[in-house]
């Protein structure tokens, strides 16, 4: 399997898939089939069991989908069978609150510093990390060995400490910013990574668009982000 054969829409259904077998596992339930599962996750059984063919995942006619073995393919293929530490720029409110959520730790996504430019919040104390300056920000990377940047900074600030992430070598950045990110060379002339893949969250736009599916009362509002996906096949 490659990833040019996993499409976007499966890609975005595997978070689910994995914390709810996490679920069946806790509760001893060794098989499953692909119609509860699609019950308990909220897509249409087809669209289920397409995405665990492009995994290779196979089920047994009559009885269903091992949940241990799905679960640890479904972990190998969105990487968090490994710790992926993560750096946090942008000690706000947002900053704070993704320190403080241990969830992300658990899932794989270990946060080993949060950095900021404000001297008042510099040396200051949240959960168990001491903010640091960004102009440590190299110094951070290579000592934690960093593979995935957050960006929770001021939007007029985004831009440059993208510049900077890239130009350290992360190659995988987490936006909340809402500003738009462009790859453009690094101004000291460094050797960049081919590909850098930068997810963008802007909170705004995505409760806009619950709003959206809330006023229309349909289906997919009642069902969740997984029934909406299934028609970007």
């Amino acid at each position: 399997m490659t990833d040019a054969g996993v499409s976007p829409a499966t890609v975005g259904r595997l978070p689910t898939y994995l914390r709810t077998l996490v679920d069946l596992a806790a509760e001893n339930v060794a098989n499953v089939s692909s119609q509860q599962l699609a019950e308990l996750v909220g897509v249409n059984p087809a669209s289920l069991r397409r995405d665990f063919s492009t995994l290779s995942i196979t089920g047994t006619r009559g009885v269903g989908y091992d949940v241990k073995a799905a679960l640890v393919t479904i972990s190998a293929a969105l990487g968090v069978d490994q710790q992926w530490p993560v750096v946090v720029i942008g000690a706000g409110n947002l900053g704070r609150a993704l320190v403080n959520y241990g969830g992300l730790a658990e899932r794989g996504f270990p946060i080993r510093a949060l950095l900021d430019v404000d001297p008042a919040k510099i040396g200051s104390q949240v959960g168990t990390l001491e903010v640091l300056h960004a102009d440590r920000l190299d110094e951070v990377i290579a000592e934690h060995r960093i593979l995935v940047a957050v960006i929770a900074t001021p939007i007029t600030a985004a831009q440059t400490v993208f510049d900077r992430l890239v130009a350290a070598g992360i190659t995988s950045v987490l936006n909340f910013t809402g500003e738009k990110l462009v790859d453009s060379p690094s101004a000291n002339g460094q050797n960049r990574p081919d590909a850098v893949v930068v997810r963008e969250v802007d909170i705004a736009t995505e409760l806009q668009i619950l709003s959206f599916y809330r006023q229309r009362g349909t289906v997919e509002s009642r069902l969740g982000v997984g029934s909406v996906i299934d028609q970007l096949d």
